[in-house]
């Protein structure tokens, strides 16, 4: 994982609106997965870069529920209307061609599992490291008593 795979993943957790994106692509392929931020614009970013090579990409927020889905750039289901409404003003100008697709803020699911995977290892070291002190106080505390 690369020093701007890091930034990119702080940076969507900074938007405190993260989910998941499932790309299948047009030729086939396998699915591909993507953390992202679930902003209206982010979204229109992403739809618009891979909306065109995909049969159809399924979003969902963190617990899994629906948040959008496409067949190619086109939107599906959007189950809340006013975001809804917020993700069709960011789209439709990629997909009238009035503006060009920004750089999506998301990663790839295996490059979002290992950067968890790397702090759940380091709290880990830091609780072990918390209970080892504790246990050498006590042991000092009971060799003064």
């Amino acid at each position: 994982m690369t020093q701007e795979d890091r930034k990119i993943i702080r940076d969507i957790l900074d938007t405190e609106n993260v989910g998941y994106a499932y790309m299948y692509p047009m030729d086939g392929g396998g699915r591909k997965e993507y953390m992202l931020s679930l902003s209206s614009e982010n979204l229109a970013n992403f739809i618009g870069t891979y909306g065109l090579e995909s049969e159809k990409i399924i979003v969902t927020d963190m617990f899994d529920r629906l948040v959008v889905n496409t067949q190619m750039w086109f939107l599906d289901t959007c189950p809340d209307q006013r975001f809804c409404r917020e993700l069709i003003a960011s789209l439709a100008p990629i997909q009238m061609g009035e503006q060009e697709a920004g750089n999506p803020l998301a990663v790839s699911r295996e490059i979002s599992d290992e950067y968890f995977w790397e702090e759940e290892q380091l709290v880990t070291a830091t609780e072990l490291a918390m209970l080892a002190a504790v246990a050498i106080i006590e042991v000092m505390r009971f060799q003064t008593d």
